[in-house]
C-alpha cells in the first residue's frame, strides 16, 4: 500500500491515513462487540498494531529528517556548483550557450553581447534556430559576407547529423568572429562565439607587409631580367617595361614612360634602331595577325650590331607581351655552325664523290667477277657437257668390249686363250675404272650437280661391294669379309655405293697379306661405316693429304694401277652428302676408313634391291634391244643369246616397230639405249611399242646420262636404269625380276 520510492511525506501521509482508518474500524467494533473480553482483546490487538505502526512512522521521520538534511545539503552544493560554472563562462573569452532539447538553457554575457542586434533576444528558452537566423539577419554584419549568411541561415543541425564547420564573419568597425557548435552525447548543443579580431589584423598587417616584399623582389627581377620584357594595354599603350628592354631597343627616356603609343616606338625602331623595318606599324595590325597565328618571332639586327631575337604574344585582356632577348652570341654560333657544316658537307661531297667512283670502280670489278664467274660456269657447264658426251661415246666401245670380253671369256674357258683373255679383262676393268673416276671427279666438280638422297638399307649397298670386289680380292689372295647390316640410311645410292667401292678397291691395292673387313657400328642416330685392311697404313703427315688427286701413299710399292683418285671421289662425295669422312692408320700395321651417316626408319624394300636378290636361271624371253652403236649391238645381243634368250636387235625405233609388225607378238622386255640416231631416245621407242601392243612392257633403260629429267622419266614411265658400261651382275637378276613381276601381274 506505501510504495517506498514515494517521497517520504507521501509515505507518512499515507501512514497517518491507514491508522485513522484502523482506529475508526477498532471503535467501531467497540460498538459492535457485545462483550467485554472481545473488546479488551480487539483494544490489545489494536494497541499492538498502533505501535507498530507508531514505530514505522518514528522511522519514517528519522529517514524524512537525514533525507531532507541531505537534500538541503544538496541545493547548497548545487547553488555553488551553478555559481561555479556561472563564474567560469563568464571568464571565457569567448561567447557560449548550451541548447538543451533545441532550447537556450545556459550562457554568458559575451554570448549576448556579440552581435549587439542580436543580444535583447538571448534569452532562456530561445531556440536553436532562432537564434541562426537572428546572426544571419543581423544588420551588423557586413554585406560582403552574405554568401555566410544564408549557409549560417540554413545550417541546422539534423538529428544525429554530423556540424558543419566553423563560419567566420566581419562586423562593422572592422572586427571578426566565428561561430562553431557540437552535439553533446546527451544530444544537447554547445555554440561557441570566438572573436578572432586581433587574428585578422594581424595576418593583414602580414600579407601586405609580403605582398609589398614580394613586389619589391618581382620588381628587382623583372628590372634584372636578361631579356627586355613590356606590354601594352588593348588600346596600343605601353603598361610596364624593365630596364633591360630600354637597353636593348635602344628606346629615349621619353618613350619608356606608362602611356607611349605603339605606333611611336615602332617608328622610332624603323627609323634609328633596327636595320630591317617591322612587319607590323599599326597596333591593331599585330593584334589581328596574332590572333590568327597565336605568336610572331622575328630575328632583327641592330643598328650597332647585336642581333635580337623579338617575341610577341597576345594577352587575355586584349594586349599583348613582347619579350627582346640577345641572341648575338648564339647568332654568331650559329654561323659557325652553318660555316662547320658547310665546309664539312663539301668535304663529304668530296668523300662522297670518291666513294660514288670507288663504288663505280667496285660495280665495274663486280661485273667483271660476274661475267667470269659467267665464263667459269659456262666453261664448267661445257666441260661438264663434254664430259657427258664423252661419256657416252667412251663408254658405248667400252660397253661393246666388256660384253665381247665376257663372252669370250666363256668361249675360251678350259683352252690356252684363258689366261690371256683373264689378263685382258683385268686391263680393262682397270681403264674402266680410271675412266669411271674421271668422270666422277668431273660430276662433282660441277656447278650443278644435284645429289637425290633416298631411304634405303645399308645392306644391299654392302652386298654390291661384296659381289663387284670379292673376286679382285681373291686375285691377290686377300680375305674380303662383308658384315650384314639391316640398319637403313639416307643417302645417294650410287655416290655411296662408289665410295665404300673405293675405299675397299684402295685398300685391296694397298695390302699385301691379312685381309679386309667391311662392317658397320651404331652411334645413336647415327651409323659409322668401317673399312679395315692389314696394309701398309698411312702415316701422321700423309693422312692430310691422301684426299687430294693423283695422291699416293708409296709409289714405289705394287699398288696395281691406282692413280690415286678414289680417296679424293670419296671426299667430294661425301662432302656433297654431308656425311663425314675420317681415317686412322699406323704405319705398317693398316688403315680404317669411316663413313658416317644418318639413320633412318625402315621402309619397303626397291625394285632394285629385290632383283639383286632375283636366282640366275636360263632365261626363255623374247628380248627387244634397241642400240644405235653397232658393236655395243652385236656384243649385247650375243651375250643375251648367250643367257637363252631371244633377241630382236634394232637400231631405232622405226626398226622396232618393223620387228613387232613382222612377228606380231610383244617382247617379253625391251632393253633401249637412251641416246639414239636423229634426235632420238629410248624413252621414245619405249613408249612407241607400248602404244603399239598395248602392253605395258617391262623395259630397262641402259645410259650412261645422270640428268635429273632422267630420273623423273623413269618413275613417270615406269622403267629401270642402268648405267654404263653395264654390270652383267646386275642385269640378268634385274631382267629376271622385271618378267617375272609381269608374268605375276597377269
Amino acid at each position: 500500500m506505501i510504495d517506498p520510492s514515494e517521497p517520504l511525506t507521501v509515505q507518512v501521509e499515507k501512514q497517518a491515513k491507514i491508522i485513522k482508518a484502523l482506529m475508526e474500524r477498532a471503535n467501531h467494533r467497540h460498538e459492535l462487540g457485545g462483550s467485554a473480553y472481545s473488546l479488551f482483546q480487539s483494544a490489545v490487538t489494536l494497541q499492538g498494531k498502533v505501535s507498530e505502526k507508531t514505530r514505522d512512522l518514528e522511522r519514517a521521520l528519522t529517514t524524512l529528517g537525514r533525507a531532507s538534511y541531505r537534500l538541503e545539503t544538496s541545493e547548497v552544493e548545487r547553488a555553488q556548483s551553478q555559481q561555479s560554472l556561472t563564474d567560469a563562462l563568464e571568464s571565457m573569452d569567448g561567447g557560449f550557450a548550451l541548447f538543451t532539447a533545441g532550447k537556450l538553457r545556459v550562457f554568458n554575457d559575451f554570448f549576448k553581447s556579440l552581435v549587439p542586434g542580436v543580444g535583447p533576444l538571448i534569452q532562456p528558452g530561445l531556440s536553436l534556430a532562432e537564434y541562426f537566423r537572428a546572426v544571419a539577419a543581423s544588420p551588423d554584419i557586413v554585406p560582403q559576407n552574405e554568401g555566410d549568411r544564408q549557409k549560417l541561415s540554413s545550417a541546422l543541425l539534423s538529428p544525429g547529423g554530423s556540424a558543419p564547420p566553423p563560419f567566420v564573419f566581419a562586423l562593422r568597425n572592422d572586427r571578426w568572429f566565428v561561430i562553431s557548435y557540437r552535439r553533446t552525447r546527451s544530444n544537447n548543443t554547445v555554440v561557441l562565439q570566438t572573436e578572432i579580431t586581433s587574428i585578422v589584423r594581424s595576418n593583414r598587417l602580414e600579407k601586405n607587409r609580403l605582398i609589398d616584399a614580394q613586389e619589391h623582389f618581382l620588381k628587382a627581377a623583372f628590372d634584372n631580367m636578361p631579356q627586355g620584357v613590356c606590354t601594352f594595354s588593348q588600346d596600343g599603350t605601353l603598361l610596364i617595361r624593365n630596364t633591360r628592354f630600354q637597353n636593348l631597343l635602344s628606346l629615349p627616356f621619353t618613350l619608356t614612360q606608362v602611356g607611349t603609343s605603339f605606333g611611336q616606338i615602332i617608328e622610332h625602331l624603323n627609323e634609328r634602331v633596327l636595320i630591317g623595318a617591322f612587319p607590323h606599324e599599326s597596333f591593331d595590325g599585330l593584334m589581328r595577325f596574332l590572333r590568327r597565328a597565336g605568336n610572331l618571332r622575328l630575328r632583327e639586327r641592330h643598328i650597332d650590331g647585336p642581333v635580337l631575337d623579338i617575341d610577341i604574344r597576345p594577352l587575355p585582356d586584349g594586349g599583348c607581351i613582347v619579350n627582346v632577348m640577345d641572341a648575338t652570341v648564339e647568332s654568331q654560333t650559329t654561323e659557325q655552325l652553318e660555316n662547320r657544316v658547310r665546309l664539312r658537307t663539301q668535304e663529304l661531297t668530296e668523300v662522297n664523290s670518291a666513294l660514288l667512283r670507288q663504288h663505280e670502280q667496285q660495280a665495274r670489278v663486280e661485273e667483271d667477277l660476274r661475267v667470269a664467274k659467267a665464263e667459269v660456269e659456262a666453261a664448267m657447264s661445257s666441260k661438264t657437257r663434254f664430259f657427258a658426251a664423252a661419256s657416252h661415246d667412251l663408254l658405248q666401245p667400252m660397253n661393246a668390249a666388256k660384253l665381247l670380253i665376257s663372252s669370250l671369256s666363256e668361249m675360251a674357258q678350259d683352252t690356252d686363250m684363258a689366261r690371256l683373255v683373264a689378263r685382258l679383262d683385268s686391263s680393262f676393268h682397270s681403264m674402266e675404272s680410271l675412266l669411271h673416276a674421271l668422270l666422277d671427279i668431273s660430276r662433282l666438280e660441277s656447278t650443278d650437280i644435284k645429289l637425290v638422297p633416298s631411304d634405303f638399307a645399308l645392306d644391299g649397298v654392302l652386298q654390291t661391294v661384296a659381289e663387284d670386289l670379292g673376286p679382285l680380292a681373291s686375285e691377290k689372295g686377300l680375305r674380303l669379309t662383308v658384315v650384314p647390316s639391316k640398319v637403313w640410311v639416307k643417302s645417294d645410292r650410287r655416290y655411296l655405293v662408289r665410295s665404300v667401292q673405293n675405299l675397299v678397291n684402295n685398300a685391296i691395292q694397298y695390302t699385301e697379306t691379312g685381309r679386309i673387313l667391311v662392317g658397320c657400328r651404331r652411334r645413336g642416330d647415327r651409323v659409322v661405316l668401317e673399312v679395315w685392311d692389314t696394309g701398309i697404313g698411312i702415316s701422321k703427315a700423309n693422312q692430310a693429304r691422301i684426299f687430294q688427286e693423283f695422291t699416293r701413299v708409296n709409289a714405289s710399292a705394287k699398288a696395281g694401277f691406282g692413280m690415286g683418285l678414289g680417296l679424293s671421289i670419296v671426299q667430294r662425295a661425301c662432302a656433297h652428302l654431308g656425311h663425314p669422312v675420317r681415317v686412322r692408320s699406323k704405319p705398317g700395321v693398316g688403315s680404317v676408313f669411316s663413313i658416317e651417316l644418318p639413320v633412318v626408319a625402315p621402309s619397303e624394300a626397291g625394285p632394285e634391291a629385290q632383283a639383286a636378290e632375283a636366282a640366275e636361271t636360263d632365261f626363255d624371253l623374247i628380248v627387244l634391244l634397241v642400240e644405235n652403236d653397232p658393236g655395243v649391238l652385236f656384243a649385247m645381243t650375243q651375250r643375251l643369246e648367250g643367257w637363252g634368250a631371244s633377241v630382236l636387235a634394232c637400231a631405232s625405233t622405226a626398226e622396232a616397230l618393223a620387228l613387232f609388225d613382222d612377228i606380231d607378238m610383244a617382247p617379253d622386255i625391251i632393253l633401249a639405249d637412251y641416246q639414239l640416231d636423229n634426235g632420238e631416245t629410248g624413252i621414245d621407242a619405249i613408249l612407241a611399242l607400248r602404244e603399239r601392243t598395248g602392253i605395258d612392257i617391262p623395259a630397262i633403260m641402259i645410259t650412261a646420262n645422270h640428268e635429273d629429267t632422267l630420273k623423273e622419266a623413269r618413275v613417270r614411265h615406269n622403267f629401270s636404269v642402268l648405267m654404263k658400261p653395264v654390270n652383267l651382275a646386275r642385269l640378268r637378276p634385274l631382267i629376271d625380276w622385271k618378267t617375272r613381276r609381269a608374268r605375276a601381274a597377269e
